[in-house]
């Protein structure tokens, strides 16, 4: 047999077997009553973000760019939480569960590419924050059309980008000790720990390129709200500081509970030995179905346009 033939299938036959998700070490006897709020939070972001993504798409008052980048946001929030929960969800109910090794880089993909996006929305919009506060007459000509869907296609090719090669990373690896995955579902690092093989590359990239990318849009929406601030308390009355921080409100919460958790996370498990797995994981799965289910309630609460909408369109349901 020719080396090059023999060393893919020495490669082929590395991924041949599936891997075993466990779960939550050390919480399988409470598996099934954990799945209770999880399986609600999980339809909550659902039914949320599909009416947020109904009522943008057939009200012509949401047809702005701040409710375009949103209807991004409530998609790749219904993508982050779908790739991982419904699988979680088994795996409470029925125990450990294979998944093959397609379908484990496939579900890695969409959850860290989806994490890597969220981060890119939530920049373009402070970024539309920034012209609608900053430069208001201005603000038609600047978000044209035209630029919002080169932001769309940008920021969507670059999160396309950054997580891409860890598939060929992964794809690389020699699988040849255990295929048991002590989590709910599959991510990068944790499946790299698996490889009888050198995993540098893995850890390196893994953690600097996405992290890098992430820490570099968090300095950007502070610099675009440092400059919004600026703005705002140049105004000339009370009232109109008000109403420009209003329309900020929401997009700083959802900010705050979308970064806060993430970096929590991301230092815990770099840095804090002391915390237990089962707190990761158990912190990992919050994470995945937390901020979307809240951000469509922030965002109804605290956006008049999509509060009045949301009300009309109950309402006109209730007297049908």
């Amino acid at each position: 047999m020719p080396s090059t033939t023999l060393a893919m299938y020495n490669l082929s036959s590395y991924h041949t077997e599936d891997f075993t998700l466990l779960g939550i070490p050390g919480l399988e006897q409470y598996h099934a009553w954990i799945s209770i709020p999880f399986c609600f939070i999980y339809l909550v972001a659902i039914v949320g973000n599909s009416i947020l993504l109904y009522l943008i798409v057939v009200e012509r008052s949401l047809h702005a760019p701040m409710f375009f980048f949103l209807y991004m946001l409530a998609t790749t929030d219904v993508i982050l939480s779908t790739t991982c929960v419904p699988k979680t969800l088994i795996i409470f109910w029925f125990g450990p569960q294979k998944i093959s090794f397609p379908g484990c880089l496939t579900q890695l993909f969409f959850l860290h590419c989806s994490f890597v996006l969220d981060s890119a929305i939530l920049l373009a919009m402070a970024f539309d924050r920034y012209v609608a506060i900053c430069s208001p007459l201005r603000y038609n000509t600047v978000l044209t059309p035209k630029t919002i869907i080169k932001i769309a296609v940008g920021i969507s090719f670059r999160s396309f980008s950054i997580i891409l090669p860890v598939v060929f990373l992964l794809i690389r690896l020699p699988f040849c000790r255990t295929h048991i995955i002590p989590h709910t579902y599959c991510e990068h690092i944790g499946v790299a720990r698996l490889a009888c093989a050198d995993i540098s590359i893995n850890i390196w990239y893994g953690f600097c390129v996405p992290i890098m990318t992430v820490i570099s849009d968090v300095v950007l929406i502070a610099v675009s709200y440092t400059l919004i601030l600026c703005a705002v308390f140049r105004l000339p009355s009370q009232d109109a500081r008000q109403k420009a921080l209003g329309t900020c409100g929401s997009h700083v919460c959802v900010i705050l509970m979308f970064y806060t958790p993430a970096f929590f996370s991301i230092l815990a498990h770099r840095f804090g030995h002391n915390v237990s797995r089962t707190f990761h994981i158990m912190f990992a799965n919050l994470y995945i179905v937390i901020p979307p289910a809240l951000n469509p309630i922030v965002y109804g609460v605290k956006t008049k346009q999509i509060r009045d909408k949301f009300i009309l369109l109950f309402s006109t349901k209730c007297t049908e």
